[in-house]
């Protein structure tokens, strides 16, 4: 069964009325009013929504009103009810009572869409999220939230619950889009969201890097290289295939591996240089693997190596350092940063770390703090 469904609007032009295909935004919302007409985008305040998907060889099509907001919910919902009726998994309808949707049903539905079309990870920090919010509000039905109740919420995490100010607005944010997918809107302004402080990313200096591999030995040399010369998240590096490695080119790739039930965050595959010491290394490493498992760092079983961060801690201790200040993504935050010093564009920066927006990349665009940049400063003030 095809699992994908499309939202479509009638609307009319000057050949009568037609359903065209909406224009849907980066997060994957439809827009309000924008439909595709020959293929331009044109504004169209008239007509309704409608959900197309295909049972068989047949084409389906179910209205969903005026609103693009309930149009988006609508679709997800489908899609994840077809995807549930492809794998024999029944999806519970949010229960009704008097005609209103009751709140804890709507929000375990929501859940079983989350779990079926997303992450693990991000599955376990939506349940979290719902779960506080039901601790902390007292409504039955989803028609009854209002402002306060969200606020109360906020209060909830900050003191009750003892949340950092970011895991605060990120919880906030997760019960935001369920509402939103819910076609809860405007309930809060820009002011009742917490607030944090965007906390500089933390790099790694060369001297605690060269203090670090000198503790190491060559397999574990060329896990942290891997990680510092890739800007690789730490699942990508676990997924890393040797046919993700094009050893003539220099690059490397982070792309779907369909026979693990494993994907690239946002579902975006992308590809980036390596260096030629790195090159080097990994022919070395590949000449003593197991020609048969596909992974670049497997476990004896071939399954891939899940004790990164504890081999990095054992290694930085072993080399009398502070291991609370050696951990993974940091290796990601020295590429990122050191590329912008070398003088990579932004842009290409951003694809290389597979970062969404342009933002995301921006915050690695720190000023340099070396023994070159003290001594300009000096010459400047001598």
């Amino acid at each position: 069964m095809n699992r994908q469904c499309n939202v479509t609007k009638r609307i009319r032009t000057s050949a009568g009325l037609r359903y065209c295909p909406v224009v849907l935004s980066p997060n994957g919302r439809v827009k309000p009013d924008v439909v595709l007409v020959n293929g331009k985008p044109e504004r169209h305040p008239e007509g309704a929504y409608y959900l197309e998907w295909r049972e068989g060889n047949k084409r389906k099509r179910l209205s969903v009103g005026k609103d693009p907001a309930d149009a988006t919910a609508r679709r997800l919902r489908k899609e994840a009810e077809l995807n549930a009726n492809n794998n024999g998994v029944t999806v519970v309808v949010p229960e009704l009572e008097n005609g209103r949707r009751l709140l804890s049903p709507t929000i375990a539905d929501y859940l079983e869409e989350i779990k079926l079309g997303r992450k693990d990870k991000t599955y376990a920090a939506y349940d979290l999220s719902l779960r506080y919010f039901s601790e902390s509000c007292t409504k039955m039905y989803l028609d009854e939230i209002e402002r306060k109740d969200l606020l109360k919420f906020a209060a909830f995490l900050r003191d009750e619950k003892e949340q950092g100010p970011r895991t605060c607005w990120n919880k906030f944010a997760n019960v935001m889009s369920f509402l939103k997918a819910q076609g809860v809107r405007g309930l809060v302004r820009k002011n009742d969201w917490p607030r944090f402080v965007e906390e500089e990313p933390e790099i790694y200096e060369k001297e605690e890097l060269n203090a670090l591999f000198a503790a190491c030995d060559a397999d574990e040399r060329l896990w942290f290289e891997f990680f510092l010369m890739t800007g690789m998240r730490e699942q990508e590096v676990m997924y890393t295939y040797w046919s993700d490695i094009n050893f003539r080119a220099g690059t490397v790739r982070v792309s779907h591996k369909p026979d693990r039930a494993w994907t690239p965050k946002t579902y975006k595959e992308r590809e980036m240089p390596i260096p030629k010491k790195l090159v080097e290394t990994l022919k070395t490493w590949r000449a003593k693997c197991d020609g048969k498992c596909p992974l670049v760092f497997p476990t004896a079983g071939c399954q891939p190596k899940l004790d990164f961060l504890d081999c990095l801690k054992a290694a930085a201790e072993r080399a009398e350092l502070e291991k609370e200040s050696f951990w993974l993504h940091k290796f990601r935050a020295t590429f990122a940063t050191w590329s912008l010093w070398a003088g990579v564009d932004l842009r290409t920066v951003q694809l290389w770390l597979g970062h969404t927006d342009m933002e995301s990349t921006m915050r690695y665009l720190k000023p340099a703090r070396n023994q070159a940049v003290r001594e300009k400063v000096n010459e400047i003030f001598a």
